[in-house]
């Protein structure tokens, strides 16, 4: 590590230039040291890291000068090893051609720049310590990548004297290597969410630098409520003129409307990537310059994804990174040490909650399978290689890519400091409902396609598990959907196409059959709760509380297969919270009062012994096949993945003439 004595050019020196484009010396910016452009308490945590002892009281917004200037108040310590701010020494060093990275950090006033880099432990070691003056000073930092092998960061700190220091602007800068600046096509697939498209579009056209990397921006709206028609729309499309292209399409789901957007930028010719954006999320823009950059670095073409944020909970990062753990063929983090749901706030809930430099497993490098397609960077020379989406509507469609690739030779890399906020799942339960066909369907299809065992490992006995699972907890409609899947699975991989857009409508229509997809609001529109007299506590050790409570659960499952008691189903027996609705509790009854996920629904369940038998047996039947037959399964599917997958298929589901690549369209819907 050396300090060096070049000048290094302020990014404010290029007033005309976005940041994106900017070149100095042989260096181009990897990464700005940023701030919320709004000051937001709640998402500072996220910029500036705070220690133990520390809260969002010792931050004040009127600190924030701009979007990439604070100020550190007299005698403050202010540390910048935060997740948006600190530089992933080590994915830069696994992935791309980079070797040093250049930190430069312009202050005024008095004070300390310390840097730190950590290894993949979690170990903060010091690097150097810089005393600066004045009005206008300039660090530059040259630092070395070489011992970042598996993991670790660099980042600094700002110590104020006894006077205030401003941190004026600072960038993490990388040797440009001959790299092109390459330029991308977003894709964002909505249905029915014009508020949230609307102002990520006002969040793009207000940043220049954002702009410099986009050729074209794409909405492809699947939805009856259309952006094109929504309150600011005019005034958006008026700021980002041509780059603004909203194309209406039929309602194909997520691998149609993601489908259609890496369709036309690979056709349109433009661009060098295709990035992938959910509709319902609030934006970071620079992630989306980061991820460019890094791909423009990457030793060969790589798929970059960001992280997702909880929207309601903005501190709560989903996963860090996920895998498709091959033998239960389940999604699963890549390290056990890691947790879903991490707070980066000390006290938000779990013991390993808080910042980056206080939590350990943060500075492993973590490799993927995949990313999930709220935002999602694809190469376009990927895409014209291996082909476009599944059409399977939505569940599994961003894994099997992922994992297509991998086997194509692509890597994919989940970029810290680069995230969207996004719609958690804590209050979804994508595994019941209607969805609940999806699922079975497409991680079968996945497995398929990319298991490593002959016979998909464990997971004809997981599906037929969780079947057995729903039944007993009376989600007939949901088994319902299940066993369809698994009908059409067997049918075969030339029925995709044509259930591409009438499977949904189909399951839908069948809820209205089924009590316990048939939702209220109110706890009154149900009879009277009839509850049954209280059992007698007993006490029990710790070893006969485990057995009975095996004994307990296999006693409900067999009670399953017994007609119900007399009154049962005329008036619910009890209520139980969606926290509560796991099958061990709710098999103990013959009907109860069960709220969604979203709290914002009430379904009557009820016990129907001669349903559970019929669907029993057909769950039995299918697996079986599934299992006798998962070699020739699996040769169709595989066989037909090209076709399946291929510009001309996706076409016709489009509704449009084909097009050769790189030939732009005749005309634009708006």
């Amino acid at each position: 590590m050396s300090v060096s004595t070049a000048k290094q050019p302020m990014v404010s020196d290029f007033s005309d230039t976005p940041v994106s484009s900017v070149e100095s010396n042989g260096y181009r910016v990897a990464t700005r040291v940023i701030f919320p452009s709004d000051a937001d308490l709640d998402v500072m945590p996220l910029y500036i890291d705070l220690d133990e002892d520390e809260s969002e009281s010792h931050i004040h917004p009127e600190d924030v000068r701009g979007r990439d200037s604070i100020a550190v108040r007299p005698g403050v310590r202010m540390s910048l090893g935060s997740y948006f701010n600190a530089f992933p020494a080590s994915y830069w060093r696994r992935w791309s051609v980079v070797r040093t990275v250049r930190l430069v950090v312009n202050t005024s006033g008095q004070g300390t720049v310390v840097v730190y880099k950590s290894n993949a432990r979690g170990n903060r070691q010091r690097v150097q310590s810089v005393q600066v003056s004045g009005e206008h000073n300039q660090q530059v930092f040259d630092l070395p990548l070489e011992t970042f092998g598996d993991g670790g960061f660099y980042w600094f700190d700002l110590v104020a004297g006894d006077n205030e220091m401003v941190l004026e602007s600072a960038q993490w800068w990388v040797p440009t290597a001959s790299q092109p600046h390459g330029t991308a096509t977003f894709a964002t697939t909505t249905l029915n969410k014009p508020d949230y498209v609307v102002k990520n579009l006002r969040a793009m056209a207000g940043d220049v630098s954002l702009r410099d990397v986009v050729d074209e921006i794409l909405i492809i709206d699947q939805g009856t409520k259309k952006v094109a028609e929504y309150a600011g729309f005019d005034e958006v499309k008026a700021e980002l003129g041509d780059q603004l292209v909203v194309i209406d399409q039929a309602n194909l789901g997520g691998s149609g409307g993601f489908s259609r957007g890496m369709y036309e930028g690979a056709t349109r010719g433009k661009s060098d990537y295709v990035i992938l954006l959910d509709d319902d999320i609030s934006l970071e823009t620079e992630s989306i310059i980061r991820l460019v950059t890094f791909a423009d670095m990457c030793k060969k073409p790589t798929l970059v994804g960001g992280h997702m944020f909880d929207l309601f909970n903005r501190t709560v990062l989903h996963t860090y990174g996920e895998v498709v753990e091959p033998y239960y063929w389940q999604p699963a983090l890549p390290h056990p040490d890691q947790s879903l749901g991490h707070d980066f706030v000390h006290g938000g809930g779990k013991p390993d909650d808080g910042g980056l430099r206080s939590t350990e497993w943060l500075h492993q490098r973590t490799d993927v399978d995949y990313n999930g397609w709220w935002m999602d960077l694809i190469p376009v020379s990927v895409i014209k290689e291996i082909g476009l989406s599944l059409p399977v509507f939505i569940k599994w469609d961003d894994a099997e890519y992922g994992l297509r690739a991998k086997e194509a030779g692509y890597n994919t890399v989940s970029l810290p400091g680069a995230a969207v906020w996004h719609i958690s799942w804590v209050d979804k339960d994508d595994l019941v409902g209607w969805q609940a066909y999806f699922h079975d369907r497409n991680r079968y299809i996945s497995a398929l396609l990319h298991s490593p065992f002959p016979r998909g490992g464990d997971i004809v006995s997981n599906s037929q598990k969780l079947d057995l699972k729903h039944l007993v907890s009376m989600q007939y409609y949901t088994v319902m959907g299940r066993l369809q899947a698994q009908r059409d699975l067997l049918a075969g991989p030339g029925t995709l196409p044509g259930l591409l857009a009438t499977k949904l409508p189909a399951i839908r229509a069948a809820a209205k059959d089924f009590s316990d997809s048939t939702l209220k609001k109110e706890y009154e529109d149900f009879p009277d709760i009839h509850a049954p007299k209280p059992k007698r506590p007993r006490k029990r050790s710790v070893e006969s509380s485990r057995f009975l409570k095996m004994a307990e659960g296999a006693k409900a499952v067999l009670r399953q297969f017994r007609r119900p008691r007399p009154g049962h189903l005329d008036n619910p027996q009890t209520e139980i919270a969606f926290k509560d609705n796991k099958w061990w509790n709710t098999a103990q009854w013959d009907s109860a009062l069960v709220t969604n996920a979203e709290g914002t629904g009430i379904a009557w369940y009820k016990r129907e012994p001669a349903e559970m038998r019929r669907m029993l047996a057909e769950s039995a039947a299918n697996q079986a096949r599934i299992l006798h037959e998962w070699p020739r399964l699996r040769d169709e599917y595989k066989e037909a993945l090209p076709q399946l997958t291929s510009f001309e298929q996706w076409e016709e589901l489009f509704g449009i003439e084909h097009r050769p690549l790189g030939e732009p369209p005749a005309g634009e819907e708006h």
